[in-house]
């Protein structure tokens, strides 16, 4: 058995693809996944599972979602060890205010030519790195009104992703460890 992170997009947000993690502990549980731990109500969970690729296991999280609660959500899977590398490498690590470090974790690593022109965009007030499994954000401002928004990203570069801030990042590690 190996420890996992899914984080899944846009859940519980707006009233919209309603998902009480209560019950997505269940299904998971009764689909063999184990030790399922839920964070906030914004989709991230901590589970154990057989050694499988990310890919097979966040389609078979979104699989059982869709079935169970009737809508697709978009599922991120990441290793215990790639939250550790994400959260080590983080070229922001000393800026102080954490409500204004955001990582935008890629489900899949862009193609070369769409990072390329990634690189290209400057927005007022906010930086970014790029690295094949995760865009890291610093804003001056808040990321509510940011331009280097999740769906910018997934737009620019074709992938799916999801984004979380500094304090669910190193919760999830520490919650991981325990």
């Amino acid at each position: 058995m190996k420890k996992y992170i899914a984080l899944l997009r846009g859940i519980n947000v707006g009233g919209h693809k309603k998902i009480k993690m209560v019950e997505l502990k269940k299904v998971l549980a009764a689909n063999g996944f184990q030790e399922v731990q839920t964070y906030i109500q914004s989709g991230n969970l901590l589970f154990k599972a057989e050694r499988q690729t990310s890919l097979e296991l966040a389609e078979k999280i979104h699989r059982l979602i869709e079935a169970r609660f009737g809508f697709q959500v978009p599922v991120l899977v990441i290793t215990i060890e790639e939250l550790k590398n994400i959260l080590d490498n983080n070229p922001f690590d000393k800026k102080p205010e954490e409500n204004q470090l955001f990582f935008t974790l890629l489900k899949t690593p862009p193609l070369q030519d769409k990072v390329y022109e990634f690189k290209n965009y400057q927005f007022e007030n906010e930086d970014f790195y790029i690295t094949r499994n995760c865009v890291y954000l610093s804003f001056t401002g808040s990321y509510r009104n940011a331009k280097l928004n999740n769906n910018f990203i997934e737009n620019k570069l074709k992938v799916e992703a999801t984004t979380r801030n500094l304090k669910t990042m190193k919760k999830l590690l520490e919650l991981s460890e325990n």
